[in-house]
């Protein structure tokens, strides 16, 4: 069994608290990792009556407004099967590369080796000014 360590960060600078997650197999699909870590995070989210930590990928204020979503939070229930696509479809965007210890991993079918204290960093591209 492997305790898999998350870390987001940004190449703004931005790092959020870790946090980690028990998984038996020892190797998994990067698609199949991303999947159990944002089921994990939507329980959590659903489950808690205050404002839980940040998902994965998420709407920006701009987005949520052009939506017509509410400007605060709603408490409806969060789709996470909606949540995996949306990561799948910012993977293969670019909108973040994944780094299992010190290897990045490319695809997202690509197998990752799952060992007893792995960390996986999710490292969210931030676009530069002009480009």
């Amino acid at each position: 069994m492997a305790t898999v360590t998350f870390v987001d960060e940004s190449t703004a600078g931005a790092r959020t608290p870790a946090w980690a997650l028990r998984i038996f197999e020892e190797r998994l699909t990067l698609r199949e990792l991303i999947r159990r870590r944002i089921h994990q995070e939507v329980a959590e989210c659903n489950a808690a009556a205050s404002a839980p930590r940040r998902l994965l990928v998420q709407r920006t204020p701009t987005e949520r407004t052009l939506n017509g979503e509410p400007a605060e939070r709603s408490r409806r229930r969060i789709d996470p099967e909606r949540q995996v696509a949306l990561a799948e479809e910012a993977f293969t965007r670019n909108g973040f590369v994944v780094l299992v210890g010190d290897r990045q991993v490319e695809e997202l079918d690509d197998e990752v080796d799952l060992r007893r204290d792995t960390e996986v960093t999710f490292l969210k591209l931030v676009p530069l000014v002009g480009g």
